[in-house]
């Protein structure tokens, strides 16, 4: 966080994002606004749902600022990122994004959520 603190202008969104952060980067099963705020101590989700929804802050920067950091750290000109979608089967009506749609893991159109995953591949 330190590397990307200066790109919030307020304190306030500042420190959640630190928070919001941990809380993706913690063992908490479901990774929601409610636990990842429950995590930090809150007591209801709403500062986590500010930072997403109405603070000021500059994604694209903050997002340049993570792949610097990343190839002063990981770096290898043999690396590669790579992009995969994944379907999963849901059943009910909790979950953000569910709706019926083709799915490789089923092979057929299901109640399902379709999650990106984004991977740095290097030799090392």
């Amino acid at each position: 966080m330190t590397r990307v603190a200066g790109r919030f202008v307020r304190a306030e969104p500042r420190r959640t994002a630190g928070q919001f952060v941990e809380g993706l980067l913690s063992g908490v099963e479901r990774k929601t606004c409610w636990s990842i705020a429950e995590r930090a101590g809150h007591d209801d989700p709403q500062a986590m749902q500010r930072l997403l929804r109405t603070a000021v802050w500059d994604a694209d920067t903050v997002r340049d600022d993570v792949r610097a950091w990343l190839i002063e750290e990981l770096g290898h000109p043999n690396a590669v990122l790579a992009c995969d979608e994944t379907g999963f089967l849901k059943k009910g009506l909790c979950s953000v994004g569910v709706q019926r749609q083709y799915t490789g893991t089923a092979g057929r159109v299901e109640n399902s959520q379709v999650g990106v995953f984004l991977a740095y591949v290097s030799p090392l």
